[in-house]
């Protein structure tokens, strides 16, 4: 018995040893190679397809994109031919090839003409007040949403926030025209309450610009909640059982858990936004804006449309419209520049 017990005993750690060498030989795999040998370990890295063969082997693919392709070239890159407006004392009998070439004057008078710089400065205060109040609103909508527990009212509430998206500013202005004339609904109830004289919202040049900013506000923020409420709903639930383990109230979790989770979206929405701040929104202003009120309510667009299309000033309003779109360029590049950097946020 002895001499089996020592003969298996021996065996076990000749096979251990061998074992443990194998082993040993593998880890060294992974050790440093020498600097000489390094080109002999190293794999080889697939060379990139060529492009006749990417085209090959991926053509029903791109076949499928000619006619959004040629959609595209047709419709927005056609018709960037008539910029060239804006360098010319264009006449429309005469055509591009044939008007006079005047440089940089139509750029020059943008700056002279006092309803020009009006109308830009509206569109800036216009356009920052809906960018700040329409970041503000839907935050803080999103966060009393999520604590209402019972789903039923949540869903409620939710749909009928969002549903006015769905209107065009050309419904949405002739309710408003409605709602907030001299005879409207809004001024019946001022007038039985306060006993004061109906007001006339779209036609007062100091209420014109705050109705027009809570309008605005009104038809997309249920849109805008849409992805505030989809970033408090991928929070941790373990955060909030933390914090309610340590005492901390409802407020005091939205203040320590919910906001902080939402800052990166808050910053990225915040920066994407800065390339809209010289869009007004041209559908909406157009639709409830009147000569009462263009010492406040004339924006970029606006002007666009009167200078050119009803003044027939084509190279001017061609100008201006192209100052709007280049500067509206720089912001977005911006912008997105500044969604990368703070909130690691890019498209491609």
């Amino acid at each position: 018995m002895a001499f089996w017990s020592e003969s298996a005993f021996v065996k076990l750690n000749c096979e251990d040893y061998f074992r443990r060498a194998n082993i040993e030989e593998v880890c060294n795999i992974n050790e440093t190679v020498p600097v000489g040998s390094a080109k002999k370990t190293q794999p080889k890295i697939p060379r990139r397809t060529s492009f006749k063969k990417e085209i090959k082997k991926s053509w029903p693919l791109y076949v499928l994109c000619i006619p959004a392709f040629v959609f595209v070239c047709i419709f927005s890159y056609g018709p960037m031919v008539g910029l060239l407006m804006a360098f010319q004392d264009y006449k429309p009998w005469l055509g591009i090839t044939g008007s006079r070439w005047i440089g940089l004057d139509n750029f020059e008078r943008i700056f002279q003409y006092k309803e020009a710089t009006q109308a830009i400065v509206n569109t800036l205060i216009i356009a920052v007040s809906k960018i700040i109040v329409g970041i503000i609103v839907p935050i803080v909508m999103a966060i009393l949403l999520s604590e209402i527990r019972n789903m039923g009212i949540k869903k409620s509430v939710q749909t009928l926030v969002y549903l006015p998206h769905f209107l065009s500013w050309v419904t949405v202005a002739g309710l408003m025209i409605d709602i907030l004339g001299l005879d409207g609904g809004i001024n019946h109830i001022l007038t039985r309450v306060f006993g004061n004289d109906p007001i006339y919202f779209l036609g007062d040049p100091d209420l014109f610009r705050f109705t027009v900013v809570v309008s605005d506000v009104w038809k997309s923020f249920g849109f805008g909640m849409i992805v505030y409420l989809a970033t408090i709903a991928g929070i941790n639930p373990s955060y909030y059982e933390a914090a309610e383990i340590d005492g901390a109230t409802r407020r005091q979790q939205i203040r320590y858990v919910t906001l902080p989770s939402m800052l990166p979206m808050i910053i990225v929405i915040s920066t994407l936004s800065l390339g809209n701040i010289l869009d007004a929104g041209f559908d909406q202003v157009f639709n409830l804006y009147n000569p009462l009120v263009y010492s406040t309510g004339d924006i970029i667009d606006t002007y666009v449309y009167r200078s050119s299309l009803l003044n027939g000033q084509y190279g001017f309003g061609t100008a201006v419209g192209l100052f709007k779109s280049g500067i509206s360029l720089i912001l977005i590049v911006v912008s997105y520049r500044l969604a990368y950097k703070y909130a690691n946020y890019k498209i491609f």
